[in-house]
């Protein structure tokens, strides 16, 4: 192999053929990860071959090793085999070992030898003392399914999204909960702080006919914020796990007796207990949910729902504190009558029942009642059946959100115990069904194998982005001015908490911008705390940047994982965190540069495949300004973001991904709160692309080979 003085001296600056004719290796061209290339099978059975590949420079390491043990036995039984060359290109050498899988759960490590120093290779990078925690893990028979991994998800808030049905709408007065009226409110109306019981009418038939819509956007799967009957509009407080709320699904019948309550110094007479528990009205909601998912699946798209089970609500008929199921078809609730079947639901702890202190209440909400799996088998084994109910024919979804997950259970032995059963329930029912769970922290107890498959990515994907792109918290409630553009404290969090994950949770982690807990992302970029109870309305549109916005959407498209568009985020819509991040849709007012980026972004994700199951390596970072690469053996791909005001061109060493020869074209490029497509070719010139990005921009190229 020929290379001129300059070829080498410009790839030796680089960290290209840096090992070639040096004495240290040249650690920039190393490289392994658990996808399909690195690692094959990447979801190993027990019995099964595996085979390890890690890649080097060229002609760079004296030999390479792979060590590999029981998690459970860190220090006994290590095994260590010596790594063969396989195959070789114009840049890299690539060794490969293998060896069977057992029925536990293994790590592995490499080590590598030049001029008699070792250097060890972990999901942590190279180091010179191993820190084990970062080992590669293999975990038997533990996949996730393959529809989920990297798929695009847009999560709806149901009664925000779109109404379809006027017939089911909340009647003014129809009811009272937690001291206030229930409302129907005019679709343009402003959020109001107190907004739990005013409902603005989206329903399942308004997602119904809103699925070509959502198909346009290159929707693989829909998550549903709760659906279950429920008095609220967030419906995180659920009154019967077994069916569809009527305000959702059809109200058929709207008579009968009626109940009366005195709130607010009034008097409203309510037709609830006959439009939420007419078993006609019920019956018809659950059809429509399966209408729902037939059609969605026609589409191609999944229906994903939200799994509330640390905590029902106060009205649940269970305890039916609200005494809507006194005297129907269902025994006493506990609140009401001491003797109910229901009473070892709940954790009782005031003799002189009852009271609004006597149960326990998740986070003391006594609107949120905790159930009390531990001392009940009958709940216990009645959510497991719900949890496979759901995913079962004839209503078919596709997998399951779980809230506040990691609360549920009064300790953390139970809590994994109750995970594990769950698991096997809805998997046994569905094998192809998702396990989502929302969590903040650390996550990796749960993600064994056993339990989850994986999680809402806040510590991994939200937080770190908003903090580099904005400096301002997930909830627009404290700023940390010293993280805004530090690019370095992105990368290194990014590492650390990447490094932890399984590659299956890798790939499915729900990425989100924004959701219905915290600030739309678009408000964060005005870089402002507040709430709407402290700024206002208004103040959540002020300042607003979209080419900030469009920064991240480029990035959350192209990074790992499964990219989730919080309904309306691809429309434009603001807002402070809830109750004003669940604004209304704004039909016929949406931002159609906005809507066009993700349309053109999935777009991208569909013909590049290796954006869903590629590996990923950060190519090169400054002040305000990231770039990484994602690479399958065929494809590559490689974003840059610039959150500067003004444009800088950079350097980027594709190499790193494989792109050594030929040029990479761009795909897209965000600008000034717009984007285009216009196609333009950049040379790559000794493993290096030079790239303008413009200031508050982002930029997608491809590589093309002559």
């Amino acid at each position: 192999m020929n290379l001129s003085a300059a070829w080498l001296s410009v790839y030796a600056k680089r960290g290209f053929y840096a090992g070639m004719n040096h004495s240290y290796l040249n650690m920039e061209a190393i490289y392994s990860d658990e996808t399909e290339y690195y690692m094959y099978p990447n979801a190993p059975n027990p019995g099964d071959n595996i085979k390890i590949k890690i890649r080097t420079a060229l002609n760079d390491a004296d030999d390479v090793f792979l060590h590999f043990y029981y998690e459970k036995n860190k220090s006994e039984n290590q095994n260590t085999s010596i790594m063969k060359k396989i195959v070789s290109d114009r840049v890299f050498d690539f060794y490969e070992a293998d060896f069977f899988i057992l029925d536990t759960s293994m790590r592995y490590f490499f080590s590598l030898v030049k001029n008699k120093r070792v250097y060890y290779y972990n999901k942590n990078g190279i180091c010179d003392e191993l820190n084990s925690d970062f080992n590669f893990l293999i975990i038997p028979g533990f996949s996730t399914p393959d529809w989920a991994k990297g798929a695009v998800m847009y999560q709806i808030f149901v009664d925000r999204f779109y109404n379809g049905d006027l017939s089911n709408d909340v009647v003014d007065f129809e009811y009272a909960y937690l001291g206030r009226p229930a409302r129907s409110v005019e679709w343009t109306k402003s959020i109001e702080t107190d907004d739990f019981v005013n409902f603005y009418g989206g329903d399942l038939q308004g997602v119904i006919e809103k699925l070509p819509y959502i198909k346009s956007l290159g929707t693989e799967a829909i998550y549903l914020n709760p659906i279950n009957v429920s008095p609220s509009n967030h419906k995180y407080d659920i009154q019967d796990y077994d069916y569809v709320d009527p305000h959702f699904g059809v109200i058929i019948e709207d008579g009968g007796q009626e109940l009366t309550f005195e709130k607010l110094n009034n008097r409203y007479a309510t037709k609830y207990k006959q439009r939420t528990t007419s078993k006609k009205n019920l019956e018809a909601s659950n059809k429509l949910f399966v209408d729902l998912v037939e059609a969605a699946h026609s589409m191609g798209i999944k229906i994903i729902l939200d799994g509330v089970f640390n905590h029902c609500g106060s009205y649940n008929k269970w305890l039916d504190k609200g005494g809507f199921y006194k005297g129907g078809d269902y025994p006493p609730g506990a609140y009401r009558d001491a003797r109910s079947p229901y009473r070892e639901y709940f954790v009782w702890f005031d003799s002189n029942w009852p009271n609004n202190d006597c149960y326990d209440g998740w986070w003391g909400n006594d609107n949120h009642p905790k159930l009390n799996y531990e001392e009940s088998p009958e709940l216990y084994k009645y959510i497991l059946d719900i949890a496979a109910k759901w995913v079962s024919p004839p209503y078919n979804a596709d997998g399951w959100r779980l809230d506040v997950a990691a609360d549920l259970g009064r300790s953390e032995a139970f809590n994994h115990q109750f995970w594990r059963d769950f698991r096997k329930s809805v998997k046994s029912a569905n094998p192809e069904a998702i396990i989502i769970a929302e969590h903040y922290g650390d996550a990796t107890p749960w993600l064994s194998g056993g339990e989850w498959d994986t999680f809402m990515n806040y510590d991994a994907f939200m937080m770190p982005l908003t903090w580099f792109l904005t400096g301002i918290d997930k909830h627009s409630e404290n700023a940390k001015p010293h993280l805004f553009c530090n690019a370095m404290a992105f990368e290194t969090t990014m590492r650390h908490q990447l490094a932890r994950l399984n590659i299956h949770a890798m790939q499915t982690a729900m990425n989100e911008l924004s959701n219905h807990d915290h600030s739309r992302f678009l408000t964060r970029t005005n870089r402002t705390v507040g709430r709407l109870h402290t700024k206002g309305a208004a103040a959540a549109d002020t300042g607003i940047n979209k080419a900030v916005m469009m920064e991240a959407v480029v990035f959350q498209m192209t990074w790992p994982g499964a990219p989730t568009i919080y309904y309306g985020d691809e429309a434009g819509l603001s807002g402070w965190t809830d109750p004003d991040n669940r604004r209304p849709f704004p039909w016929g007012e949406e931002d159609q540069t906005m809507t066009g980026l993700h349309k053109e972004l999935t777009k991208i994700r569909g013909e590049h495949p290796m954006l869903k199951k590629g590996s990923v390596m950060f190519l090169w970072s400054d002040y305000g300004i990231l770039s990484f690469a994602r690479w399958d053996a065929g494809d590559c791909i490689v974003t840059a973001i610039n959150n500067n005001a003004a444009a800088k061109t950079i350097s980027l060493p594709v190499w790193k991904a494989g792109a050594t020869d030929g040029f990479m074209s761009k795909l897209l490029v965000t600008y000034g709160g717009s984007y285009n497509i216009i196609p333009e070719k950049h040379n790559i010139h000794h493993g290096c692309v030079s790239v303008s990005v413009p200031g508050q921009g982002g930029i997608i190229l491809s590589h093309d080979r002559k």
